[in-house]
């Protein structure tokens, strides 16, 4: 059989990646939306507008820590309508305008349906992805949630300027529902179960409770993954504010477009290339243009400064997220793909949380301009921690062969 020729572009490829775009558009839609909504119809202070976008990655966290359970238990389908009928009915809870905890409580339970979604969603598109082009699957795959995260932000802005936010809610909850009744055409392979049982009773006396949540084995590369994500997300959090200082606000409205844009141009050749050539041929070029990217934003006096860093922000670290995806998911066992997929987002999600949280303290020392050219520092030492935690590894396997 071969199996260079295996399909790629299948019809369950293409429903669960647009599935995951879409959540994942929401999620980042919502982050926006929520500081203003809680501070102009909740009379929120600015602590507690950030308390409340901030919760939803800890409802994130703690779904995808949990997932793991109920896919042994309920099998993944099921565990995906439950979290996608979840997902949709505290859509609806945003439209009862009560107060800042009855929206945390909201954004706490949204977030928690979310994890558990996305991560069964992971977990599906791993096994159906024929093995032999798992780079470039995953990279299409991971496209998906980077232009969510960069079409979010750049919707929820312009929403904002054009409609009130109750228009909004039921945007996002009318998206949800075709998420949900999509979820229904979906054919989701069994997981073999042959070795299964075998496995369990293997690991069962030998591994620790953590194993129960946390897969071992994609846990140097998901650390990689936090640094690089909290140094993403001074951009993705402090962009609007940098740009108002420096005068560039009409430009900064197009930086996460140009984001996607260089993302969409690279993906159909960095994946094949990593399938062929191991990630560290294609991963190194990526945090050099992060590093890049980072410098000419501390940098930034001009519309096309700004934007061309947005440009190399998305050939650095729309595909850094991409190439350590497929890493944390190489030669992970299908039975664990779950954990794995769980692990290297709760690294991911823990980074693009809480890292605005302990940037803004330093800002209280530091500029935006300072800030940046920091982080730009921060990723070239983020190069150093990859090739000690997996680098060489991949390096030194590709000379013995």
């Amino acid at each position: 059989m071969n199996t260079e020729k295996q399909p790629l572009w299948t019809p369950n490829f293409i429903l669960i990646s647009a599935i995951n775009f879409q959540i994942v558009l929401i999620f980042y839609l919502l982050i926006i939306v929520i500081v203003s909504y809680s501070t102009e119809k909740l009379g929120a202070s600015t602590a507690q507008a950030g308390l409340v976008s901030g919760i939803f990655i800890v409802g994130i966290l703690i779904g995808r820590l949990i997932v793991s359970r109920l896919l042994k238990k309920l099998g993944r389908k099921t565990t995906l309508l439950i979290g996608l009928t979840g997902f949709l009915l505290s859509s609806g809870l945003y439209f009862l305008n009560v107060d800042v905890v009855f929206l945390s409580l909201v954004r706490f339970t949204h977030g928690f349906m979310l994890g558990i979604a996305a991560t069964v969603l992971g977990t599906i598109i791993a096994q159906i992805i024929p093995l032999t082009r798992r780079g470039e699957g995953i990279g299409y795959y991971s496209m998906s949630a980077t232009l969510g995260t960069a079409i979010g932000p750049f919707l929820a802005i312009w929403l904002m300027e054009h409609i009130q936010y109750q228009s909004i809610f039921m945007i996002s909850s009318a998206i949800t529902f075709c998420c949900l009744i999509t979820t229904f055409v979906l054919k989701i392979p069994e997981l073999p179960t042959q070795n299964s049982d075998a496995q369990a009773h293997k690991e069962t006396p030998k591994n620790s409770w953590i194993s129960e949540f946390i897969e071992k084995s994609a846990l140097p590369i998901s650390l990689v993954m936090l640094l690089v994500a909290i140094c993403y997300s001074s951009v993705l959090s402090f962009i609007n504010f940098y740009a108002k200082e420096i005068n560039l606000l009409p430009a900064a409205s197009f930086f996460f477009l140009t984001f996607a844009v260089a993302i969409l141009l690279s993906r159909p050749f960095t994946g094949p290339l990593m399938d062929r050539k191991g990630e560290n041929i294609v991963i190194l070029p990526a945090f050099i243009f992060m590093t890049l990217a980072l410098y000419l934003l501390s940098q930034a006096h001009s519309s096309f400064m700004l934007l061309l860093s947005a440009f190399f922000m998305g050939l650095g670290f729309g595909n850094i997220q991409s190439i350590c995806q497929t890493i944390a998911l190489k030669n992970v066992p299908l039975e664990r793909m779950g954990l794995a997929t769980s692990t290297f987002f709760i690294f991911l999600e823990a980074g693009l949380g809480f890292g605005p949280f302990f940037l803004g303290k330093s800002l209280d020392y530091i500029s935006y301009s300072q800030l940046y050219g920091y982080s730009a520092v921060a990723i070239v030492f983020c190069i150093v921690v990859y090739f000690i935690l997996h680098g060489y590894q991949s390096m030194f396997g590709k000379l013995q062969h």
